[in-house]
């Protein structure tokens, strides 16, 4: 109504002519005829609740026909009465006011309900089966002045009810600031002699809830203001941050499952606290932008701790009911602090990025030989050391951390598991002679293969051929063996998941679309073949091919990890062997469920060792203290699973997941190992690599000049 007479309406509408102008008139009043009817009806309904449905039919002016016995709200309650702005407001209005040259008219109207909209107030009631208790949640924007004054007006009505009823005001978890000025005198004296006697030190709240109690220290971010300021100073990531987060609940259905929240090790980063923590520190960030002071480089610390503690492992997502997964937010967290230039320097995460991301034969033996076994012997000779020493107790529970442990303490967290001792010593593709990147291998049984053999692609990642060499040398062998023609991917690739995930994104998309343009050449090289499957050994290289666009590379193909091809093809064995099985926090298993298919493929049923393995890529070297906080429960879920089924393997289908598990060798006595490993060793032999080398050495590999 008031737009409807203001100047604004007047601006909003095109055309200056006498007959446009009695148009306009017309349709002015008939709006205003309109609304005024539809809000007599609505408060008709507001003033006749309780009354009978009979008493209203006549003001509704409706066909529907209602029970007379039946209260209005009772009709609203089972909405078989409906109150609708669409139906009754809206769209006549947009009937009313049709036409092009009233466009800025029926956008003006919308956004004035938008504003009314995000101004209402909901009461939330949540109640304690049996006892009686009611929680009342009154969701406000802390940004809109009116809005909190109105929850004020609101509060102060509920607890009028509430002692009209006869009921008290308590508090589950304590008495809070907005009931505290509702309790009566007698009550918070209590309550006072009560804090004196148990807490005359004042060391638990200090000063909370006491009589004149300062409560300006009390703070919570506007997260529509940050959005504002975000917008004003052009910061697009700080409002892409706050974006993600603004919609938690704070309900805590993602504690239980997040990797590093151990609540006997670290109560204070599960995803709710780090989301609380993020929208502070995006605050902070913006009032270091808005008034140049540049005095507190603190917020830029604490993002980095934050950010640290994620394996982003996407497990707070699932039970999340607002969609919010933190692993993304982490990822958006470290990207923002590696453009500002405040990502914390870690020199060995910095050397094991770089190993993922040289492409040439001579770098990556040198890096091979130095990083992974120099440096691995090293740091078991570190944990031997430790171990006579006694400074480390696999037993022992790990210390709390709040931010970043002191150096000599990293120290002893980084050699408290042994590294693997049994590393290959060559990468699969110097064992295979397969380093030229200007050939595409191609690996076939000669004496198996004919034309309705199939052909696939195989995309071994970084852990599979540089690092555990014979995961990418028994997925090869088990293909060989079924008949099927697989083409290698030439030369040495990473597909871009570590920098992307460790907030290098730029070099994460150099990566892919140089993958991805490679790919191309090589499906247009072999044209002839008809490729529907891409095989993947690595969860993190699935995830990250999964945005590789590789229908439009192969046509009509799919990807598959290589234990679900092989249980496709009906490969079990029959053993009668008891094994575990890890799941990686990146599944690699997307098409089948990955317990379903290690049960298959063993030939008996697999039990589920559960939890993270603690390794996550660089994370256990970036951050040993938090990685011996995730070992610690991982160890007991595995020490339950040896006692429950004594397996004589733990079987994993990632190859940073094969390192962390073999840490735990020396406390649980039980070997770990990969599925497909294991497979080929027991259907292929003991000597299955040798044999296998000899074999396609000999007239299995097709080189292709790309």
């Amino acid at each position: 109504m008031d737009y409807l007479n203001s100047p604004q309406f007047k601006t909003d509408v095109k055309g200056n002519s006498q007959e446009n102008d009695a148009i306009i008139e017309a349709k002015k009043q008939a709006a205003q005829t309109h609304l005024q009817q539809v809000r007599e009806i609505w408060q008709t309904l507001m003033d006749k609740l309780d009354a009978p449905s009979r008493e209203v039919i006549k003001a509704l002016n409706s066909e529907e026909k209602f029970a007379p016995q039946e209260t209005v709200f009772s009709l609203l309650q089972r909405r078989h009465l409906r109150i609708s702005y669409r139906q009754s407001v809206a769209k006549p209005l947009k009937e009313i006011f049709l036409g092009g040259n009233l466009a800025a008219v029926r956008q003006q109207i919308e956004q004035i309900h938008a504003t009314i909209r995000t101004s209402r107030l909901f009461v939330a009631l949540h109640m304690h089966a049996g006892d009686g208790n009611v929680h009342t949640n009154i969701p406000v924007f802390s940004n809109d002045y009116d809005m909190l004054q109105e929850a004020d007006r609101l509060v102060a009505r509920i607890m009028k009810v509430v002692k009209k009823l006869g009921g008290v005001i308590s508090g589950e978890h304590g008495i809070g600031m907005t009931k505290l000025q509702f309790l009566a005198p007698e009550v918070v004296e209590a309550f006072v002699r009560y804090k004196q006697k148990i807490d005359p030190n004042g060391h638990f709240n200090q000063n909370k809830l006491l009589p004149g109690a300062d409560i300006q220290q009390a703070y919570t971010p506007s997260l529509r203001l940050l959005e504002q300021e975000a917008l004003i100073l052009e910061a697009s990531e700080l409002g892409d941050l706050n974006t993600a987060i603004k919609d938690c609940l704070r309900c805590g259905k993602c504690k239980s499952v997040c990797t590093t929240h151990v609540p006997r090790a670290n109560l204070l980063y599960s995803p709710r606290n780090k989301i609380l923590a993020t929208g502070l520190m995006i605050e902070a960030f913006l009032y270091e932008e808005q008034t140049r002071r540049g005095i507190s480089l603190r917020h830029f610390e604490e993002m980095n701790d934050v950010a640290d503690h994620c394996t982003v492992c996407h497990r707070c997502l699932t039970p999340c009911p607002v969609n919010i997964d933190f692993g993304e937010v982490t990822v958006k967290m470290r990207r923002i602090l590696k453009n500002y230039g405040k990502r914390n320097f870690n020199l060995l995460k910095w050397a094991s990025l770089q190993f993922l991301n040289v492409t040439t034969p001579l770098t990556i033996k040198i890096m091979r030989k130095g990083m992974l076994q120099w440096g691995y012997m090293a740091q078991r000779l570190g944990y031997r050391v430790a171990k006579q020493l006694h400074l480390v107790n696999p037993n022992q529970r790990p210390k709390a951390t709040s931010g970043k442990m002191a150096i000599p303490a990293q120290v002893i967290n980084f050699v408290k598991k042994p590294m693997p001792s049994d590393l290959p010593k060559q990468a699969m593709r110097a064992l295979l002679g397969l380093e030229d990147h200007s050939i595409v291998p191609i690996v076939r049984d000669v004496a198996k293969v004919n034309q309705n053999s199939e052909a696939v692609f195989y995309f071994p990642g970084c852990g599979s051929e540089r690092l555990f060499s014979q995961i990418g040398l028994a997925t090869l062998a088990m293909l060989y063996e079924l008949g099927t023609e697989t083409v290698l991917a030439p030369g040495y690739l990473c597909c871009g998941y570590p920098q992307n995930a460790n907030g290098d994104s730029d070099k994460g998309k150099q990566i892919s679309t140089a993958n991805q343009v490679l790919f191309h050449r090589v499906a247009n090289t072999l044209n002839y073949m008809d490729i529907k499957t891409v095989i993947v050994s690595c969860g993190t290289c699935m995830d990250q091919l999964l945005h590789y666009q590789f229908q439009q590379i192969f046509p009509g193909c799919r990807l598959l990890d290589i234990h679900e091809y092989l249980m496709e093809k009906g490969l079990t064995l029959d053993n009668g062997d008891k094994y575990l099985y890890h799941d990686p926090c990146h599944t690699p298993m997307k098409t089948y469920p990955p317990l379903q298919v290690a049960t298959q493929l063993m030939g008996e049923e697999v039990l589920l060792s559960d939890r993270c393995c603690s390794e996550a890529g660089t994370f256990a070297i970036a951050r040993p203290d938090i990685a011996t906080q995730v070992r610690f429960r991982k160890q007991e879920e595995l020490q339950q699973g040896v006692n429950s089924c004594q397996p004589v393997k733990v079987l994993t289908s990632c190859p940073a997941c094969l390192q962390g598990l073999s840490r735990y060798r020396d406390d649980i006595g039980v070997e770990s190992d990969y599925i497909v490993v294991e497979l080929a060793r027991k259907r292929l032999g003991e000597k299955w690599q040798g044999e296998f080398l000899e074999k396609v050495k000999h007239g299995g590999i097709e080189r292709v000049l790309l």
